[in-house]
């Protein structure tokens, strides 16, 4: 009976030791997550659009007279004024030409003045009585005729002057030259041998094509008394570059859309005093899209994809709620939400994972920057259909 009785209080004695233990066991303590309020700046909304340069002018050099090549007066590839001396062609047979055209004016020089004299003459004896009319009309006519004979040499002179001023063949504008494809000592054919190509530079084009809302935007802009289409500001960086280092204007768009496509066409007139961008390069231009407005800014991770939904976590009081958003395009690292956000929100902008919509967390304060991208380097993909960046006033 002793035995059983000690038996009763150990079990009674352990179970009130678990008791204690589980009453004594601490409670987890809530999630760490950083929070801040958006950023607010002054941004542009800019469309980014994907196009190749090309050259305002481009000329393909042809001789305008036949005959041998002399002479070259430029080196390939090298940047030529208008009027500079291109080709020489031989100018022999057309400056004989010319003496033999000069030769017939003269003689019809001559022959017009007998025909006056002979005319006067005539003109004299009728007056007395002691010429004909026929012979006074007979001398007029040849005086009509030798005028146009002189007329017909002298455009002669004329066109053979032209050809012997088209054996120098110039530069017709000022730009980066090709090569020479007819070299000394070849036949080149008026009018049909491509000599050479200029293209100019300074200023160049970007076409590009965009859709048909790019048309209505900045029809509706110029439509509300904004600036005109035509001088809206573009800045195009190229393949390798990782800022958009070119400024321009939009300078054309098209009076109809591709019905294939939806799209039209449009271009951009740059500046290019260095003459390093080249007819046929690529790049990326971005279009000012709207004028200035105050956007809010969070860090782009701390967006969480649900499906089509784009959606943001805050914490109010120490416990995680969760907003539906619009989202806008991204500048420096951050992105720009356009709606379901309010700027006294504390958005949890690290600790993602750990936070729960309904959940409670402890909070400790951060501060949205923006992080430039200072790796001077560039995805090799096409720009985000909109884009955005800072104004001066920050």
């Amino acid at each position: 009976m002793a035995s059983r009785t000690h038996v009763l209080a150990s079990l009674l004695l352990a179970a009130l030791a678990a008791g204690c233990a589980a009453k004594q066991k601490p409670q987890p303590k809530p999630n760490l997550v950083v929070v801040a309020q958006p950023l607010q700046r002054q941004v542009q909304d800019w469309d980014d659009y994907v196009g190749q340069f090309e050259a305002v002018n481009d000329v393909s050099v042809r001789p305008r007279v036949s005959g041998y090549i002399q002479s070259l007066g430029f080196k390939d590839g090298q940047n030529v004024k208008a009027g500079q001396l291109l080709f020489q062609i031989d100018p022999r047979p057309y400056q004989a030409l010319l003496s033999q055209a000069q030769g017939q004016l003269a003689h019809a020089k001559a022959a017009l003045a007998d025909a006056k004299v002979e005319l006067n003459r005539a003109q004299a004896l009728l007056a007395a009585k002691a010429g004909s009319q026929q012979d006074y009309d007979t001398r007029a006519a040849t005086e009509h005729a030798d005028e146009a004979d002189l007329a017909t040499a002298d455009a002669n002179v004329k066109t053979a002057q032209l050809n012997v001023s088209f054996t120098r063949v110039t530069a017709p504008i000022s730009g980066r030259i090709s090569d020479a494809r007819a070299t000394v000592g070849n036949l080149v054919t008026q009018d049909s041998t491509i000599l050479t190509t200029i293209v100019s530079l300074d200023p160049i084009r970007f076409n590009f094509e965009g859709p048909e809302s790019l048309f209505l935007k900045y029809k509706r802009q110029a439509a509300g008394g904004r600036s005109e289409a035509g001088g809206a500001p573009v800045e195009i960086r190229l393949q390798d570059e990782p800022t958009y280092r070119w400024p321009g204007h939009l300078e054309f768009i098209d009076n109809a859309l591709d019905t294939s496509s939806g799209t039209i066409r449009a271009r951009a007139i740059v500046r290019n005093p260095s003459n390093f961008l080249t007819p046929g390069m690529f790049g990326h231009m971005r279009l000012l899209g709207s004028q200035p407005y105050t956007g809010m800014l969070i860090p782009d991770q701390a967006v969480v994809q649900d499906q089509s939904r784009q959606l943001i976590y805050v914490v109010a009081h120490g416990v995680v709620g969760q907003r539906v958003v619009t989202l806008g395009p991204l500048i420096d690292g951050l992105r720009v939400v356009r709606s379901g956000l309010q700027p006294t929100d504390w958005v949890v902008i690290d600790g993602i994972t750990r936070a729960h919509p309904g959940g409670k967390v402890t909070v400790r304060n951060g501060r949205i920057q923006p992080q430039a991208d200072d790796s001077g380097t560039e995805p090799d993909t096409a720009p985000p259909p909109s884009s955005a960046t800072f104004t001066s006033a920050r």
